[in-house]
């Protein structure tokens, strides 16, 4: 790591939150003569792309620069008083909870747009939606920085009008209804959010994340935190999205253009999360021990009804959305993340900060393949992508009528490349040991072989062994999708697929670079994880 004073450390951090939201204000300006290039719309999506790359490297200096040997103390603070009659600040810090995720939003924010400059979606003027990026990224980012109860309320919303936009401007067919469903459900959650965050506040006299979390719920009674951590819990477990709260995932990712889909699943769905971790458990500790055999509860049945509406869409004659599959599949894997986060102990929210990781680089990667799929092809329809093609050489029957002779879209055929890295991201998906997807679910389920005190053992073992039947239905409709994507025979007269071009190469190879690495290499992110959670669990006392 780097020595870095504590004002740059400070600089970089506020930097991040400001820094996208002043490029979103230059994209809707002209650009100057010597900068439009061949076009006005190329200029916008250079400038996206370069305010997100000076955003990016703004994160890795300050992932750079973190001391790395006190993880658990907030770093790059700034506290300022910003309406004193109710006590909000405008308080920022990172610690090892914040810190991974700062970083995976700007990366994926910059890979989203690099692949924009290539491959503009269809729709009206790219300045707007460079702009709804912006606005976008210093939202999701402000979320992991604010330390302030009302500030992350602020931010929380702030991502919303900018992803409907995303949605309903530049989606795909169904996109109006989506964005509206989108924005209904989260909006009607956040309501009730943040009534449970002003009762917090005024209860225990401040809004300050970090003083709540020194004081662990003792200058709150049970009951207090008991209606705190349902209103709360609810607008979180919309975002996450927690079953049964998940029906506007699906239609929103499914009619997101590629982009809004990586970000919607890499970044946003991390926001409820990182609340539950940040927020619920040290503030109000008694209330959400109340809630988290429930919350364990809707956190098993979601995995499993996810998994079981991929392995419906999968199946043949199901004219199954491959879209619409990845996006049911994020319920499934959400889903051991709130589970590790019920369980209550450091294994558990380790396991469940480390998935929410591995999640945004899989999911990422896989949304962008198949947005690259549909490019080719015109279509994400499984049926259709798996459909046999006719064999014109002589039939092996006897008949003038042409063999159907293929059960799969033979991509790896058509594009090796790109079959071959849909395969890694499935496999990655599916919890392969080496691979990032394994460590966070299996810590989940080694957290509910043994939650913290006060936690009924025997309800979280069901709860264990009913996640550990979800891993298995997992592996089974990704090996399948798999199967009728990727394999299958190459007739002569097959049409042959673009692979991989040059700049998705250069938007997917730190996705895959990282899966590994994580895969290998876990303890890197949960050392940095591990001391705050232990802090966050105790109070500060340790």
């Amino acid at each position: 790591m780097i020595d870095i004073s504590e004002s740059v450390m400070q600089f970089l951090l506020a930097f991040l939150v400001v820094g996208p939201l002043l490029g979103a204000a230059a994209a809707l300006l002209p650009a100057p003569p010597g900068l439009k290039g061949k076009s006005p719309d190329q200029a916008v999506l250079r400038h996206g792309m370069t305010v997100t790359g000076v955003v990016l490297i703004a994160a890795i200096v300050l992932a750079l620069g973190f001391d790395h040997d006190q993880p658990s103390t907030m770093q790059a603070t700034t506290d300022i008083s910003w309406i004193p009659a109710l006590d909000v600040r405008i308080h920022l810090g990172t610690d090892g909870i914040s810190l991974p995720l700062l970083v995976l939003t700007a990366l994926l924010t910059f890979l989203s747009a690099l692949y924009t400059y290539f491959k503009p979606p269809a729709g009206p003027s790219p300045k707007a939606f460079v702009a709804l990026l912006l606005v976008l990224e210093s939202g999701t980012l402000a979320a992991f920085a604010v330390l302030d109860l009302i500030l992350f309320f602020l931010a929380f919303e702030m991502v919303l009008m900018p992803m409907y936009f995303l949605i309903a401007r530049w989606g795909g067919e169904g996109r109006a209804e989506a964005a509206w469903k989108f924005i209904l459900y989260t909006l009607l959650g956040s309501v009730v959010m943040l009534l449970g965050l002003l009762l917090i506040g005024i209860k225990a006299g401040t809004f300050d994340m970090v003083a709540l979390a020194t004081d662990n719920g003792r200058s709150l009674t049970v009951s207090v935190q008991v209606i705190a951590v349902l209103a709360i819990g609810i607008g979180l477990a919309v975002k996450t999205p927690m079953w049964p709260l998940h029906s506007w995932l699906p239609d929103a990712h499914t009619a997101a253009p590629t982009v809004g889909s990586v970000l919607l699943a890499g970044v946003l769905l991390k926001m409820g999360t990182y609340g539950f971790v940040r927020i619920l458990l040290p503030a109000a500790p008694d209330g959400f021990r109340t809630f988290a055999p429930y919350l364990a509860a809707f956190a098993v049945v979601g995995i499993i009804y996810g998994s079981l509406a991929c392995l419906a869409l999968a199946r043949e004659g199901a004219k199954g959305d491959l879209k619409r599959l990845i996006a049911y599949s994020s319920v499934g894997h959400m889903g051991f993340v709130l589970l590790g986060i019920a369980t209550m102990t450091p294994t558990g929210v380790n396991g469940a900060l480390f998935a929410n990781i591995a999640h945004g680089l899989i999911t990422g990667l896989l949304f962008f393949l198949v947005g690259a799929l549909k490019d080719r092809t015109g279509t994400v329809d499984l049926d259709t992508l798996s459909r046999p093609w006719p064999d014109h050489r002589p039939s092996t029957s006897g008949s003038a009528a042409p063999d159907r002779v293929q059960t799969g879209a033979a991509l790896y055929g058509r594009a090796p490349r790109l079959g071959g890295l849909l395969a890694f991201a499935a496999v990655a998906s599916l919890g392969l040991p080496g691979l990032a997807g394994f460590w966070g679910e299996m810590l989940a389920l080694f957290g509910a072989f043994d939650p913290a005190a006060g936690l009924s053992r025997p309800a979280f073992l069901v709860f264990m062994s009913i996640g550990a039947f979800g891993t298995l239905l997992t592996a089974a409709y990704l090996l399948v999708v798999v199967r009728r994507v990727c394999m299958g025979a190459l007739p002569e007269q097959a049409p042959a697929l673009t692979d991989v071009r040059g700049y998705e190469f250069a938007a997917w190879t730190p996705l895959v670079v990282l899966t590994v690495v994580a895969g290998l290499w876990p303890g890197a992110l949960i050392g940095l994880t591990d001391p705050a959670v232990q802090q966050l669990l105790t109070g500060g006392t340790r």
